[in-house]
């Protein structure tokens, strides 16, 4: 410390910073999350509040008319009113053949779980524009056919996620403490005290399969309960506290109390819990699914419950679910049904996993401001099946502009013929993108007359590549 380096770092003064105010700084130990469609979306908007952006209208058909099902929140329900749109608003799923017979006067649709849109229902749409999936699943939606009928599916991957996790932890305490038993014994006037195969969650390990929104929100709780964490996915993920993931399906099951189901429906996802992997479980272990109904082989789940293998269980989601409330989940609806509702310690829910007040707010908002900015702007972002593509907004002073939205099929020299035809225009701005078969171009055409409207979108829509040809002004 004698050197004078060394000294002339302890005598230097310390430099004042001024400051006109004074200033708070927020930190979080947490991990950043990434933005969301909502982040997205807002952050868009704020930068175009000085230019306040022009409300855009279909060229060819300004009434719009939405077909709202499965009692979807009125929240959502107002936010199209109030942008003109005619809603037609039902508590229940229709069948594919009432969809069939109401569908082709619909530009819009909005659905949660159980109304099916199958290929039969997207050929009598003949003026479908879009769907809303009022959920995190879209396996109820056939893609493929609605990406090449031109027709963007939206969801809510995120909104429920919360919802969805403390129902876990919630089934994972009542399955070791054995609730629904003595619930059950309570209500039938019998008092039964017991500790015997009761246990506490702490301590214990949560093996998680699928470590996504719903998989990482709860291995955070389940660690706040004392649990340890494992889980298991296709993918390397950074684990969240000190969750740890495994390289095997079987090492997980062999190591976890309790197993928890967070999948989508694929191919193969279907059945992957069946006689195998329940017998790779601990002896006593439970399984719980709020994933998809066909994630787990239930005869086969059965049977490990029969065996006392499996300790317990809690269902949220089945193969073939009623239609609507009241209906009967009877061996009608599956063929197991009045078995499974007799076995002792398993939890039977009606698909509850996101039905909170606070998610369907969420999921109303989320996805109604998809649909709405495609129906108005032409934008995907956030579509399952379809390109994402958005433009800035054209602005209320830009009275002559028009955008053309083009769904096209994914094919060499479309681009050429399009730019043929918007040629005689000025193209402000344009954006095109594809996934598969099927692309998407968004183009504004400054300085184009009310008589050449017409003329521009048939001659678009005539070239041999389109699917879908919209003009907004």
């Amino acid at each position: 410390m004698d050197h004078p380096y060394f000294q002339s770092l302890i005598m230097t003064p310390p430099l004042a910073i001024p400051s006109k105010s004074p200033r708070i700084v927020a930190t979080s130990l947490s991990p950043s999350s990434p933005p969301t469609l909502h982040d997205r979306l807002r952050k868009r908007d704020s930068t175009s509040a000085i230019r306040q952006p022009k409300v855009l209208h279909p060229v060819d058909n300004d009434d719009l008319k939405l077909l709202i099902l499965e009692n979807i929140s009125q929240d959502a329900v107002r936010v199209f009113q109030a942008q003109g749109f005619h809603v037609d608003h039902y508590k229940k799923a229709l069948s594919e053949d009432e969809l069939i017979d109401k569908i082709s006067q619909y530009h819009a649709i909005g659905i949660r779980s159980k109304t099916k849109i199958t290929e039969r229902v997207i050929k009598a749409a003949s003026k479908l524009l879009v769907i809303g999936c009022f959920c995190i699943g879209t396996n109820q939606v056939d893609l493929v056919t609605a990406s090449k009928a031109g027709i963007p599916v939206f969801n809510s991957p995120f909104s429920n996620s919360r919802s969805v996790a403390e129902l876990v932890v919630s089934e994972m305490i009542a399955l070791s403490r054995q609730l629904v038993e003595r619930s059950h014994e309570m209500r039938q006037g019998i008092w039964n005290k017991q500790s015997k195969g009761c246990w506490e969650v702490r301590g214990k390990t949560l093996g998680i399969v699928g470590y996504g929104h719903i998989g990482s929100q709860l291995s955070v709780l389940a660690e706040a309960l004392g649990m340890r964490v494992i889980f298991y996915d296709v993918i390397n993920i950074m684990p969240l506290g000190s969750a740890r993931q495994v390289d095997t399906l079987p090492t997980l099951l062999a190591e976890a109390d309790f197993v928890t189901l967070h999948v989508p429906e694929l191919p193969e996802t279907i059945n992957m819990i069946g006689s195998k992997e329940l017998a790779q479980m601990k002896v006593g272990s439970y399984l719980i699914n709020n994933a998809r109904g066909r994630v787990v082989d239930i005869p086969a789940l059965i049977e490990a419950l029969q065996s006392n293998h499996v300790a317990g269980a809690a269902i949220d989601v089945y193969p073939q679910e009623p239609g609507s409330n009241g209906a009967p989940f009877d061996d009608q609806v599956n063929a197991w049904s009045s078995t499974l509702r007799s076995l002792p310690n398993v939890i039977l829910t009606p698909h509850i996993g996101g039905s909170t007040e606070e998610a369907q707010r969420m999921i109303g908002e989320e996805v109604s401001l998809a649909l709405s900015r495609y129906l108005n702007y032409g934008s995907t972002l956030g579509a399952v099946n379809f390109p994402e593509v958005d433009l800035r907004a054209i602005t209320a002073e830009q009275g002559n502009h028009v955008r053309v939205c083009y769904v096209h099929s994914n094919q060499p020299g479309v681009l050429k013929k399009v730019n043929e035809v918007l040629s005689p225009y000025n193209v402000e701005k344009q954006y095109s993108d594809s996934k598969g078969d099927v692309a998407y171009l968004l183009a504004d055409i400054a300085d184009v007359s009310p008589q050449d409207v017409d003329k521009l979108r048939e001659m678009i829509k005539h070239t041999s590549a389109n699917i879908l040809t919209r003009l907004l002004a």
